[in-house]
């Protein structure tokens, strides 16, 4: 199964005020969305290609009772040694693909049966990003084009963990195109952005565990378009 990062959070502090850091440095903010069942609402920013979701518990109560507690974002928020992160895959080739990984099925209240999401089994490891495949296509967001930043493509994504060694979802997750997995290391997300000119690497730590840098690349050969809609 070729698998494809679809696109990938960032738990944050309520409200997000991390998101201003992302403005200040010129990237424009997209429509952000609630999700019902899963307490957590989030800020996002689409790129030509794809898209960062900054998420927060807007609800803990909902987000430990609601059909999304096994996500354990409340852990995940309150642990700092726990990874902040999540990875949506997704595979494009046949719809309704069968699992790339050993997990559980996530029925979100905001999808209709039988779409659901199937979530690693690592996801009981706190030190490991939630990695999450869609085994079905929804249509792109409908989202103005002057909330996107269409200049801008993500080349390459890759993601820290505390894990060392890492479990067999996250192996699987390692020959995704343009993904790397590192272990062993403090939590960190690093997003190669090309389509805007050369510029210095900005690291956003320790507001943020993000750390940017700005390519001339243009090596894309498929996409990774957010058409997972949420979470």
């Amino acid at each position: 199964m070729p698998l494809e990062l679809d696109h990938c959070f960032i738990l944050v502090s309520p409200g997000a005020p991390e998101a201003a850091r992302l403005i200040e440095l010129g990237l424009i903010e997209g429509p952000g969305n609630r999700h019902p069942g899963q307490g957590s609402a989030n800020r996002r920013f689409f790129f030509a290609d794809g898209m960062l979701e900054l998420l927060w518990l807007h609800d803990p109560v909902e987000a430990r009772r609601g059909p999304g507690r096994d996500l354990r974002l409340v852990e995940r928020a309150g642990d700092p040694p726990a990874s902040p992160f999540g990875l949506i895959l997704r595979d494009d080739g046949p719809t309704d693909s069968a699992p790339p990984f050993d997990g559980w099925t996530y029925q979100p209240d905001y999808f209709e049966p039988p779409q659901a999401f199937h979530v690693g089994a690592n996801s009981a490891d706190l030190r490991e990003p939630l990695c999450i495949f869609a085994p079905f296509r929804l249509p792109p967001p409908a989202i103005e084009p002057a909330r996107v930043n269409r200049e801008l493509r993500i080349e390459r994504v890759r993601v820290t963990t505390l894990a060392t060694p890492g479990s067999a979802v996250l192996a699987r997750l390692e020959a995704v195109e343009r993904l790397e997995i590192v272990y062993g290391q403090p939590h960190l997300l690093e997003l190669g952005l090309a389509g805007a000119g050369s510029r210095a690497p900005v690291d956003l730590r320790p507001a943020l565990p993000l750390r940017l840098h700005w390519e001339s690349g243009n090596s894309r050969a498929t996409s990774i378009a957010p058409r997972a809609g949420r979470p």
